[in-house]
């Protein structure tokens, strides 16, 4: 029963996410991508490169901003890099949505330190995901990004 409980409450934020309608914001990106593609393959496809994306991020925040965690990864059908920023002016962080085509910040979401506590299981499920695909390969998996 515990693993079943466990197994639900760990989905309900992807089922919430997936049922959601597209992003107005996310209409206008200059690359299409679908969420089965690898990321390995999204970064190779990238017109910008992830050291680029990152930059701009930052540039979204004060000074001695950091991210936090972030990495390519398919948005409502687009090709974006999306990164947690942490500004020490400010609290929470922002989720800041680079187009990967263009370099454009479609999107940004200020998130409360709820919220940041709220994906703590996504994150981590998704690491550990990562971890066991890479043992099952003996390939490094790009699919969970480390903190910067």
């Amino acid at each position: 029963m515990k693993p079943m409980i466990l197994a639900i409450a760990l989905a309900f934020p992807f089922a919430l996410h997936a049922a959601l309608p597209a992003s107005a914001e996310f209409k206008n990106c200059s690359m299409k991508a679908k969420k089965t593609t690898s990321k390995a393959t999204l970064l190779k496809t990238a017109t910008v490169k992830e050291a680029e994306a990152k930059q701009i991020a930052l540039s979204t925040a004060g000074p001695g901003a950091k991210i936090a965690k972030g990495g390519i990864e398919t948005e409502d059908g687009c090709l974006v890099y999306s990164y947690h920023v942490r500004d020490p002016a400010k609290s929470g962080q922002t989720e800041v949505f680079v187009d990967a085509g263009n370099g454009n910040v479609l999107k940004q979401e200020q998130e409360g330190a709820m919220r940041t506590a709220i994906e703590k299981p996504v994150d981590k499920t998704k690491e550990i995901g990562a971890r066991a695909k890479e043992g099952v390969t003996g390939q490094p998996s790009t699919s969970h990004n480390k903190p910067q």
